[in-house]
């Protein structure tokens, strides 16, 4: 990614503007960082592209793409701005913590195949988490040059959300891509979710004109991909916007995300709410209003149960991580009070 001529194709906005003083502007830099590895962070400015040095600062590692930065004239972070919308999940495998995946997001492309791959449920997955995030979702079925029973499954997936955006294309078909354009124009930051070997790196390579990300076959066996993309990165698009391709993920642990999964099972949540009892579990309870919706073929056994599953799921890591964070919390105030007292003893020793 090149150097451009102005923060605003980076996607400045006022709302950035604003959390600026007048010393930040003319001691520090404007950055965003566009790439992240294990080792660090890579920020591009108006003055160029920069490995950016970090300190150890919980602020400092918690750095993702998408992030506005200030740093000085030694390549140093000063601080991150707040950010207009970020996404997260729990780690991976049973590690209690979140991890950052991208902020300052415009849209997301939830990227699904039409083949065996394809799942109802795991699209409302993506779809809580970027209803939490407050982003727009766009889902792009791809494949569809090899599907069978395409409008069955864009019914399907269009039943989830009536005003939902979907797009079924052939990513290899450039006039089919070019149904994405509207997402693309300058200032705008998509960034792209989805299992791996849906096709996600083949978007990119279409949007972006060349082959900007590696892309593998898909096993005949399962249909199943391989990790074609392995961190995380900003790339500027011919049509002016950014766009993040992400590692596909093969787990996808909501974090406490009640509002996502909320808005997600809208029709779920307004039902729940015309039930007898407040905290209705939808099970036997009598005047049940969600159950005579399932019984009555208003809604789907399935989605009542990925609904189900994916709020225990939120609830039980949400309390998890808030039960973590406060026991970060409580340590570093037993550390400080430590280290204080060591330095007032110290002191009274002189």
């Amino acid at each position: 990614m090149n150097s451009l001529s102005s923060l605003v194709q980076l996607g400045w906005r006022p709302f950035f503007q604003q959390q600026l003083t007048l010393d930040e502007l003319t001691e520090f830099t404007i950055g965003r960082v566009i790439e992240q590895h294990r080792s660090g962070v890579v920020v591009l400015s108006e003055l160029g592209q920069f490995n950016l040095s970090q300190s150890y600062s919980e602020d400092a590692e918690r750095l993702c793409v998408g992030d506005w930065v200030l740093f000085n004239g030694d390549n140093q972070f000063h601080r991150r701005l707040e950010r207009q919308s970020l996404f997260q999940r729990k780690a991976p495998g049973s590690k209690v913590a979140t991890q950052l995946i991208s902020s300052n997001v415009d849209s997301v492309f939830i990227v699904c195949s039409l083949n065996q791959d394809f799942n109802l449920s795991l699209i409302e997955r993506y779809l809580s988490l970027t209803k939490e995030a407050q982003v727009e979702p766009v889902i792009i079925l791809t494949k569809a040059d090899l599907c069978d029973d395409l409008e069955q499954k864009l019914q399907q997936v269009q039943s989830l959300d009536p005003f939902m955006m979907v797009h079924a294309i052939n990513a290899l078909d450039q006039e089919q891509l070019s149904a994405l354009d509207t997402y693309c124009k300058q200032g705008n930051t998509i960034a792209l979710l989805g299992s791996s070997g849906v096709g996600k790196s083949t978007v990119v390579n279409g949007l972006m004109g060349f082959e900007a990300q590696l892309t593998s076959a898909i096993r005949d066996d399962d249909s199943k991909g391989r990790h074609t993309t392995t961190s995380r990165a900003l790339k500027t698009l011919p049509q002016g916007g950014l766009i993040l391709d992400t590692p596909g993920m093969r787990e996808l642990q909501l974090g406490a995300c009640e509002q996502g999964v909320s808005e997600t099972f809208s029709e779920i949540t307004d039902l729940a709410r015309q039930c007898r009892f407040a905290n209705c579990s939808h099970d036997n309870e009598p005047a049940c209003a969600v159950r005579v919706a399932i019984e009555t073929g208003v809604i789907s056994t399935r989605r009542f149960v990925s609904y189900q599953k994916l709020m225990r799921e939120q609830a039980l890591n949400g309390a998890t991580l808030a039960e973590k964070r406060a026991k970060d919390k409580a340590l570093g105030k037993m550390i400080n009070s430590v280290q204080n007292e060591s330095r007032s003893r110290k002191k009274g020793s002189f």
